[in-house]
């Protein structure tokens, strides 16, 4: 390679006139590369590179215990047929669908705009009740700012789809919520109306992701939540997945992936977070493994799931302990900072595309390294140890 050669990130993004509720093909392809100057594409041997939607230029704060948005270069107008150095995380003419997004400070939404800064399509599924509110909060541009993707341009979302996972039909809806206020004025909310739906509008899909999930007595002990708290959790957050893979799957494009959340809780005791929803994350693991086999025999579908650390989002704040858990991360995992929700929607782009072509069956974990530690190194018991820290910013200054 050159050795005036740059590391940069790139971006390229034709720019596109797309209104609203029209379908649209989007051209952006998000890659890591090295750039030499005055070298042509054609003439670039070699490449040293990392597939990711955002830079790794971080800002940090140096306590310790938070970090900043991410940076990210943008470069446009790049044709579609230019060659590009570098690994790209390239999903154009892919179209995924999201279910579980309700606003826009959750690892859903993250994995929406890091797929669309990549080229995907996105079709999103809103739980019934909070749609209106989703909704209007995006016609009035309320969502504007955390809509912005790399190169500038906002984050479109081609239909949002009203969803309640926890029904596979019609028939399978207690008359109680069939007629409850909150589901009036909409229709084919159930799993199989969705993608009946989606295959009336837009024919298939290429990915589908699953970031919902609901534990009605998940500040309960286990020893004391009721049987039907806890088959609710299990319907809610990992049948649920299931039977989305299950009726999506016919109209899924052969080579597609699917990607949900999961937790550390389904496989260690992290107390507070009870009602069966650490059962329901081991389901939800297990269910991975066993349907990236069936998945991937039948249609060449991949299957994996993320395993996200704490992240205060709306959802998570309903719990009551998640500023504790996050506290809890930054002092004891291996990278000491908070992690934010970009962060998974990267991974998540990268496990969509096809440099992860070989990859199923998994649970990539993304949450600062704290699933690899055995202790908590902030106990008393280890107050002698000389343990490392975070750099202080007082330290290099």
């Amino acid at each position: 390679m050159a050795a005036n050669a740059t590391h940069c990130a790139q971006i390229v993004t034709p720019k596109t006139c797309i209104s609203p509720n029209h379908r649209f093909s989007s051209s952006r392809i998000a890659c890591f590369g090295s750039e030499a100057k005055n070298t042509s594409w054609k003439t670039l041997k070699s490449v040293s590179c990392i597939s990711q939607v955002n830079s790794l230029s971080k800002s940090y704060d140096f306590n310790g215990l938070k970090s900043k948005s991410h940076v990210t270069k943008a470069m446009s107008g790049a044709s579609d047929n230019q060659t590009l150095p570098g690994l790209p995380i390239d999903l154009r003419g892919k179209r995924a669908f999201i279910a579980g997004v309700a606003d826009d400070n959750g690892y859903g939404w993250a994995i929406a705009k890091a797929l669309s800064a990549a080229g995907a399509e996105i079709l999103v599924g809103t739980w019934v009740p909070a749609l209106n509110i989703f909704e209007t909060s995006l016609r009035r541009g309320k969502f504007d700012e955390s809509r912005m993707l790399p190169d500038g341009s906002l984050m479109e979302i081609s239909k949002v789809y009203p969803l309640d996972a926890v029904y596979d039909s019609m028939e399978d809806v207690p008359e109680d919520v069939k007629t409850n206020k909150r589901y009036a004025g909409h229709s084919n909310w159930t799993v199989k109306g969705v993608v009946e739906s989606v295959k009336q509008d837009f024919g298939t899909i290429d990915i589908l992701v699953h970031s919902l999930a609901n534990g009605p007595e998940v500040s309960k002990p286990i020893l004391e939540t009721s049987r039907n708290g806890y088959l609710a959790a299990i319907s809610a957050s990992s049948y649920s997945f299931v039977s989305l893979l299950k009726h999506f799957i016919p109209i899924m494009n052969p080579g597609g992936a699917t990607i949900s959340l999961t937790y550390i809780a389904a496989e260690k005791i992290i107390p507070g977070y009870g009602g069966g929803m650490s059962s329901a994350k081991a389901a939800l693991e297990s269910d991975t493994r066993v349907l990236a086999f069936e998945a991937g025999r039948t249609k060449n579908i991949r299957v994996n799931t993320i395993s996200a650390g704490p992240l205060r989002s709306r959802a998570a704040k309903a719990i009551g302990f998640i500023d504790m858990m996050i506290d809890y991360s930054s002092e004891n995992a291996p990278l000491q900072k908070e992690l934010a929700s970009d962060e998974v929607g990267n991974v998540a782009a990268f496990l969509a595309s096809p440099l992860a072509s070989a990859i199923t069956g998994s649970v990539v974990y993304v949450d600062n390294g704290l699933n690899a530690m055995g202790a908590g190194v902030d106990s008393p018991a280890f107050k002698d140890l000389d343990i490392p820290r975070a750099v202080k910013k007082s330290d290099i200054e």
